[in-house]
């Protein structure tokens, strides 16, 4: 299942701090895979929406989540031709552990899982609404 499984992102900010670490923010983070965050697991990463320049992927990037943790890391140093605001990154080999170690950190939705197979594709767990995150929240009298 590990090797089968492959989590999607779109690509926001791009930072490039010379001589140090380059970071491309995602609309995912530590919430929705944590594995690097809490032992430094290691994934390979490909700008899906443009594989054809993987072959001239030159620079490291560290993919960085949108929790505004230092620990917020998806993945480390992957060689990438240089993101772009909206490009598709895969991170592969996900599918072992990013639904049961996913969790609603600062509010954020857990991720639907989809199977695709032959060209067709279904949900195996519907994507989160705020409307589920919220749902245990008591109205409490005494604020």
């Amino acid at each position: 299942m590990g090797e089968a499984g492959i989590t999607l992102y779109t690509a926001g900010s791009v930072k490039k701090i010379p001589g140090i670490k380059n970071y491309v923010a995602v609309d995912g983070g530590m919430f929705d895979n944590p594995r690097h965050a809490l032992y430094g697991s290691k994934y390979t990463a490909v700008l899906a929406n443009r594989m054809d320049e993987m072959k001239g992927a030159a620079e490291p990037y560290s993919i960085a989540g949108k929790c505004c943790e230092s620990g917020d890391i998806v993945a480390a140093d992957c060689l990438l031709p240089e993101p772009k605001r909206g490009d598709l990154i895969a991170v592969l080999s996900t599918g072992a552990y990013n639904y049961s170690m996913a969790s609603n950190y600062n509010r954020n939705a857990v991720p639907p899982v989809v199977l695709v197979e032959n060209g067709k594709s279904d949900y195996l767990v519907k994507p989160q609404t705020y409307e589920d995150i919220a749902r245990n929240d008591a109205d409490c009298k005494l604020i």
